[in-house]
């Protein structure tokens, strides 16, 4: 299921769906499956190691599989699902120590630089 900007002004993604697309796309870590306005709605399921970078737009992501610590460039913080992390554009941040079945949505959001 991949959705895109269309006449509805409404959409539904499950996240067994979105795994099953990331899998299928081999070697990729994450998966876009939505757009609308400054809205970008991911995937995302590293294994082993989770090389992110600061992004340059806000960010939230909800864990919807396994369990992990989160690092926001200064703190950790332990994840499972049904959390909600906020990091805003530019700040350094990565999963760590996560299980195997990790899996999370990503959704990038706003301007270049971020909401401020």
């Amino acid at each position: 299921m991949t959705m895109r900007d269309g006449p509805d002004d409404a959409a539904q993604l499950r996240a067994a769906e979105a795994l099953a697309q990331l899998e299928a796309a081999k070697e990729k870590r994450f998966i876009e499956l939505f757009k609308h306005g400054s809205l970008a709605v991911e995937y995302y399921a590293p294994r082993g190691t989770d090389p992110q970078t600061p992004h340059s737009r806000d960010e939230l992501y909800v864990i919807t599989t396994g369990h992990g610590v989160f690092w926001n460039g200064s703190v950790r913080v332990r994840c499972q699902p049904g959390d909600l992390i906020f990091v805003a554009a530019g700040v350094p941040h990565r999963f760590e120590e996560f299980s195997d079945d990790f899996g999370t949505w990503v959704m990038f959001y706003g301007p270049e630089g971020g909401e401020g």
